[in-house]
C-alpha cells in the first residue's frame, strides 16, 4: 500500500489551522488515520471543556478518512518493534508502538512530530 498515516499530533495541528499540514495533506494521494489515533483524539475530546463540538468534528474527521484498525498481522509487528525497541533499551509509548506496527504492516510512511518514532527500525517517516 502507498499513503502517509497520520499521527495525533498532526491531526491536531491540522484542527489547530495549521497551514503547513493543510498543504501537504492537499498534496497526498492516500491518507489513512490509525483507530488508535482516534482513540486518542478521542481522550481528549471528553477532557475538553467543548465536549459536544469536539466531538461532532472528530466524527466528521473520522468519517471522511479511511480508518486502519488492528489485525493479528498488526499484533506480530507490534511484538517485533516491542522488542527490537526493549533489546536497544529505547522504550516508547505503547500507543505509538502500535501506531507503527500499522505503518509497517500497510508499508505506509507514518506522519508525525515525535522524534521517538525514529528509534524503530524500518518505519519511514516524514515530519510536517
Amino acid at each position: 500500500m502507498n499513503g502517509k498515516l497520520l499521527d495525533t499530533n498532526i491531526i491536531i495541528a491540522l484542527f489547530a489551522g495549521d497551514t503547513s499540514v493543510k498543504e501537504q495533506l492537499a498534496e497526498a494521494e492516500h491518507v489513512f488515520v490509525p483507530a488508535i489515533v482516534l482513540g486518542e483524539l478521542y481522550f481528549g475530546v471528553y477532557r475538553s471543556a467543548q465536549t459536544d463540538a469536539n466531538y461532532a468534528r472528530l466524527n466528521d474527521f473520522a468519517s471522511s478518512n479511511v480508518v486502519l484498525v488492528c489485525s493479528i498481522t498488526t499484533a506480530r509487528c507490534y511484538g517485533k518493534i516491542k522488542n527490537a525497541l526493549l533489546k536497544k533499551g529505547r522504550p516508547i509509548p505503547e500507543n505509538d508502538i502500535w501506531i507503527a506496527a500499522i505503518a509497517k504492516q500497510y508499508e505506509l510512511t507514518l506522519v508525525t512530530r515525535d522524534s521517538h518514532f525514529d528509534e524503530i527500525d524500518d518505519l519511514e517517516i516524514e515530519r510536517w
